[in-house]
């Protein structure tokens, strides 16, 4: 079940807006704040962060023992669906690049910078700095919105794809710093063999030497950032080189999506063996 439900996610992102939809944060960031308002459990970051991630992830479990033994489990189905949808990223990748895509093959780096700190949230010290810093960002987009995301699913279920969306809503709207810092740390930790994971099979669907040289030396760094990690790993698989300006800055980007197209569609077809073989 847990494949026709990410076929189902792929044709839905493909032809439908229904993700908007089911990306309804209102209520949970609600009670995010009723939870940090809590006087008692401010002195408290773990106590404040359970109470924030067990009430969701407990209603999900619930639901799911509860649909599992009807039907032979397909009950459960929209469930799966639905939740996948609401994890993942609340970013469209592609719409965020496209003001900055076209400023810089027009060359108008000023209005490229503008557009790459409002839509990408990338700031450079320069315009030789500019275009590496947002293609490696369009790998981190590609990672935090849907392939750790799918990862985690695929393996542990719809539990764990909730909780790492719900981690990384923590850690982009809490007030508290104190909060922010022990979800950006659990994120990291469910970040880290995703991340390279992604960064393995860009290797294989781009350029498997280059990509080696960048992840094998920090193959078992638990201190490197997920977002480094993967941002140098597709420049390297794209084998990007410097930054070129004009038409040929904007075809690099186009060349680094179109591989992660190619990535996602091997992560895929590796599922669909996993579930054949087990």
């Amino acid at each position: 079940m847990n494949f026709i439900v990410l076929l189902l996610v792929l044709w839905i992102e493909k032809f439908s807006g229904w993700r908007r939809r089911v990306q309804q944060d209102g209520p949970w960031l609600r009670l995010l704040s009723r939870v940090e308002r809590r006087p008692g459990l401010a002195q408290h970051p773990w106590l404040l962060l359970l109470a924030l991630l067990l009430p969701p992830l407990l209603v999900l479990a619930v639901l799911l023992w509860l649909l599992q033994p009807v039907v032979y489990g397909w009950l459960a189905l929209p469930v799966h669906l639905l939740v996948l949808l609401y994890s993942l990223g609340r970013s469209d990748v592609q719409a965020a690049l496209g003001a900055f895509r076209d400023a810089w093959r027009r060359e108008e780096l000023e209005t490229a910078s503008l557009a790459a700190e409002r839509d990408l949230q990338v700031r450079a010290e320069g315009p030789d700095e500019l275009l590496p810093a947002v293609q490696e960002r369009l790998g981190w987009q590609a990672h935090e919105t849907f392939f750790a995301v799918i990862f985690w699913y695929a393996l542990l279920g719809p539990l764990a794809a909730l909780a790492y969306r719900l981690l990384a809503l923590i850690e982009a709207q809490a007030s508290a710093q104190v909060l922010r810092e022990l979800a950006g740390q659990l994120r990291h930790a469910l970040d880290w063999l995703p991340a390279r994971a992604l960064a393995a099979s860009m290797g294989l669907v781009g350029n498997f030497v280059a990509v080696n040289r960048v992840l094998l030396p920090e193959l078992l760094n638990w201190h490197l950032p997920a977002e480094r990690l993967v941002g140098a790993a597709l420049r390297a698989a794209g084998e990007c080189q410097g930054a070129p300006r004009g038409e040929a800055g904007a075809e690099s980007l186009d060349a680094l999506w179109q591989l992660l197209v190619r990535t996602a569609v091997l992560w895929y077809a590796v599922f669909a063996l996993w579930i054949l073989l087990v």
